[in-house]
């Protein structure tokens, strides 16, 4: 997956958080599926202008990991909004990884953890001493990899799940918002594919990071809280899980703390 700039909007609507990632202006690792209906990677500048569109548009989370290369970029479109009156710091959650100290100092609101397996996740939380519990574990999540046992796992030890790479790719030259049963539901419910699979992870109370460069892409990606998916909606894409990952880090697979060897 390209290195990217993560959004998260908070929305009131049954208290829903939604974020979008940005494809940062040096992304060099192989794309594919969101990268694609993305287009190309950030150009100089398409960032700044991304954030802005999304900060106008509701959005209040960046997650802005120092891998993304576009820290520069990010932050002259914060602080335009705030000159703007648009924001105030105080409104907006710029993240990263973090540790207890920096929590307990004040710099940091929360600490988060990605690509935990339940094992591992479980061995965090009995840590003896752990004075501050992650909040979320970010994974790959999608109809085809719904973590149904993983997400149970988190949300009942008050774990937040975040959901990257929603729109997945191509499974058997098929891409999966080409999938018929998602065409159908959202001819049905008047919607995009797209605007389905976000829905569907917010419906599963999971947090939703779909990448997002394009305005028009930007601004549809947003308008998923005025309808709902049916109970059959729902357990129709269930029924799509194939247990298919395609994020792998490949390079990781001999570390013995690679995530992926364990059932969920």
């Amino acid at each position: 997956m390209s290195q990217t700039t993560k959004l998260k909007a908070r929305n009131s609507i049954s208290g829903s958080e939604k974020e979008l990632q940005i494809p940062c202006p040096e992304g060099n690792e192989e794309g594919g599926g969101e990268e694609e209906r993305e287009g190309t990677e950030a150009g100089p500048g398409e960032v700044t202008e991304a954030v802005k569109l999304a900060i106008d548009l509701g959005y209040t989370h960046f997650d802005c990991a120092s891998l993304y290369h576009n820290e520069s970029e990010v932050g002259t479109a914060v602080y335009s909004k705030i000159v703007e009156d648009i924001v105030t710091r105080e409104d907006l959650f710029i993240v990263s990884k973090a540790m207890e100290e920096l929590v307990k100092a004040g710099l940091v609101k929360a600490i988060g953890v990605c690509n935990f397996n339940h094992e591992q996740l479980e061995r965090l939380l009995k840590k003896p001493g752990l004075r501050i519990k992650p909040v979320t574990n970010q994974i790959e999540c999608h109809p085809y990899l719904t973590q149904k046992n993983l997400i149970g796992f988190c949300q009942e030890r008050d774990v937040s799940v975040t959901a990257y790479y929603p729109f997945g790719s191509s499974w058997k030259g098929v891409d999966l918002m080409d999938d018929p049963v998602l065409q159908r539901i959202a001819q049905n419910h008047g919607k995009t594919p797209a605007q389905i699979l976000l829905r569907f992870q917010i419906q599963r109370n999971v947090t939703v990071i779909p990448i997002a460069l394009n305005p028009h892409h930007i601004n549809e990606n947003i308008q998923v809280f005025d309808f709902e998916l049916k109970e059959e909606d729902m357990d129709a894409i269930l029924g799509l899980d194939k247990n298919l990952r395609w994020v792998t880090f490949p390079t990781t697979e001999n570390h013995k703390d690679y995530p992926f060897r364990a059932e969920y």
